[in-house]
């Protein structure tokens, strides 16, 4: 019950309880506890948790841990235990998990509810779904809005919450996750007890406990995977690296599927695919050094991306980057959630815990910085603009060799003075014609190229001039379009 104990902590730290959590000191009435487990089941769906609690034993107003004298698990209804009667009266069959235990001298009841995304329909109870208003349980029907947001989560698990492996032991979590990494990547020491490794396990929901065991999530598994072919499920979500010979797939010259969890094998796979890049020889003061044709943090950020936005709801696809002669791809299934022009200033992610994580760990970045970063170290290294493309099923971003600026065609040029633009105003300026020749290392004589560029991006609608009275082409201002 260690877990239990340190899940209790968390909730009475929260400021007041919420539609997810409820706080009871003792029993009131079985009736109460029906509705109230069919509220916090649906609140949970709403809020996006895995599970609602109702707990007995900590008072509601200052969450004062008080102890309770009700026994759960000796309550009876006539003849018939607590547990059955609400079971056979909650719709859809909820697997509850009633927890009794001892908080330092205190009596405490736990009722862990899983969260209605998991079925078709609201949890109900007596043919009534409830939904908690603050602190209050109220019909579920008395709040359209509420039940309209309800329907529309299509009652899906989110894939971090799926069960990617039920019924393991201990034991097994050890063989299956590569723990020790959880600790080296966040720097902190690896407990003496392996209680503990399970109980952070729990606390990260990376396993939940289930009827004595425990289940590995999709989250513990994409992350922590010693091999993802341990988890049927989520196997061809492993990252491909492909190479080829020349421009097309004509010729592959090799192959290589990344096996380990995302935070486990993240390392390995960005040096496998730096070591696959074209290389310039780079002369310094003393020595001689290779240094790869793109960026190594645009890389790094584009691989994290690929990882993290893919829409995991795809089956039998997963990333795929791809390394041409000319450019390096990175594929992902999934539509993005916003357009591709604002990549750079706005950001979305379809599986937040996911990234949440590997922010954590610093694998990725702050939320909408990733994209500056990559854009930035590519007009310092003087490369095309990234082709950021939604395709029918999939996002695709694509990363050019060097292109000498009379070689490129009038959209890539228009590209690349957008993204520009969109780095000099998120970085609090303003593009002007001497920026961008900056950009393109246009000499200041061929001011003229750089108008030519400016003038096709105003005519295609992706940039504005800032200031349209000034009629000083030398000294102009442009703007986004979305700005």
């Amino acid at each position: 019950m260690i877990h239990k104990k340190k899940i209790l902590e968390d909730l009475i730290k929260l400021p007041k309880e919420n539609e997810w959590v409820e706080f009871k000191h003792n029993f009131h009435s079985h009736e109460e506890i029906g509705q109230n487990i069919s509220a916090l089941a649906n609140g949970a769906t709403l809020n996006n948790e895995p599970y609602g609690y109702l707990v007995f034993g900590v008072e509601n107003d200052t969450h004062e841990i008080k102890g309770t004298n009700f026994k759960a698990s000796s309550k009876k209804i006539g003849a018939e235990e607590l547990e059955n009667w609400l079971l056979q009266r909650l719709t859809p069959k909820l697997d509850l998990s009633i927890n009794e235990f001892k908080y330092e001298n205190y009596d405490i009841v736990m009722f862990e509810i899983p969260s209605s995304m998991q079925f078709n329909q609201p949890v109900k109870f007596k043919s009534e779904a409830f939904i908690r208003i603050g602190s209050i349980t109220r019909k579920l029907s008395d709040f359209p809005e509420k039940e309209r947001k309800l329907w529309q989560s299509k009652h899906e698990k989110p894939f971090e919450y799926i069960i990617a492996k039920k019924n393991v032991t201990n034991d097994e979590i050890i063989s299956l996750l590569s723990t020790q990494s959880y600790y080296d990547l966040l720097g902190i020491p690896y407990p003496s007890s392996r209680d503990k490794v399970i109980e952070k396990f729990l606390i990260e929901k990376f396993i939940i406990e289930t009827t004595g065991k425990y289940s590995i999530t999709n989250l513990g598994a994409i992350l922590f995977a010693k091999d993802l072919n341990d988890f049927p499920a989520i196997s061809r979500k492993a990252p491909r690296v492909i190479v080829y010979k020349g421009k097309n797939k004509l010729d592959t010259i090799r192959e290589q599927i990344g096996m380990k969890g995302y935070a486990v094998g993240f390392e390995e796979l960005v040096s496998w695919i730096n070591s696959q890049l074209p290389a310039n020889e780079e002369i310094g003061k003393a020595f001689r050094k290779n240094v790869t044709v793109y960026p190594e943090i645009a890389i790094r950020e584009l691989v994290a991306n690929t990882l993290i936005h893919q829409d995991f709801n795809i089956t039998g696809t997963g990333p795929v980057i791809e390394i041409y002669s000319d450019r390096i791809e990175f594929s992902n299934p999934g539509l993005p959630l916003i357009t591709v022009e604002r990549f750079i200033d706005e950001f979305q992610s379809r599986n937040e815990t996911l990234a949440s994580f590997l922010r954590r760990i610093k694998i990725c970045e702050e939320k909408g910085s990733g994209i500056d970063k990559v854009i930035f170290n590519i007009e310092t290294y003087q490369l095309p603009a990234p082709n950021f493309q939604a395709n029918e099923k999939h996002t695709r971003v694509i990363l050019y060799s060097p292109l000498k600026l009379n070689d490129m065609e009038i959209k890539d040029k228009i590209r690349a003075c957008y993204q520009h633009c969109c780095l000099t105003y998120v970085s609090n300026n303003k593009m002007t014609n001497q920026t961008l020749r900056k950009r393109f290392n246009i000499d200041d004589k061929n001011s003229a190229v750089a108008s030519r560029i400016i003038r096709d991006t105003l005519n295609s609608g992706l940039i504005k001039e800032d200031n349209p009275d000034n009629n000083s082409k030398k000294f102009k201002k442009y703007l986004p379009y979305w700005a």
